[in-house]
């Protein structure tokens, strides 16, 4: 006794040759990414911080050479405010956190703020 299987029943879309699929081209859309906000490291005078010790927090945050450190250290000195450096939000935010952590834990009045460019 043989058996027969049931032959697969075809669907209208498959007799007309068509299928259930839309043609269409496919697009992408490239996303609008916003550049970050850009902040201004800032070193206010006062006096009482050695000037040393202000060129050794701008090699060591802020990558100056000892050139540029005293540059800037003399800026902050006659003006009463210099920049150290232009930063996004998070890192002008540590870099302001570990100059007030390292002047307190040498006992210098020494204030570094931020503010937006």
């Amino acid at each position: 006794m043989s058996t027969k299987l049931p032959m697969k029943l075809q669907d209208d879309n498959d007799r007309k040759g068509g299928d259930d699929m839309e043609t269409g081209v496919a697009t992408k859309t490239k996303p609008k990414t916003k550049k970050p906000s850009l902040y201004r490291v800032l070193l206010l005078n006062d006096d009482f911080t050695p000037m040393e010790f202000v060129v050794h927090v701008l090699e060591r945050f802020f990558s100056k050479t000892h050139g540029e450190a005293e540059q800037i250290m003399l800026h902050v000195h006659r003006n009463g405010v210099g920049e150290c450096g232009v930063f996004t939000f998070e890192v002008a935010e540590t870099k302001v956190t570990q100059v007030m952590d390292f002047a307190q834990k040498h006992q210098h009045p020494l204030q570094c703020v931020m503010e937006k460019k």
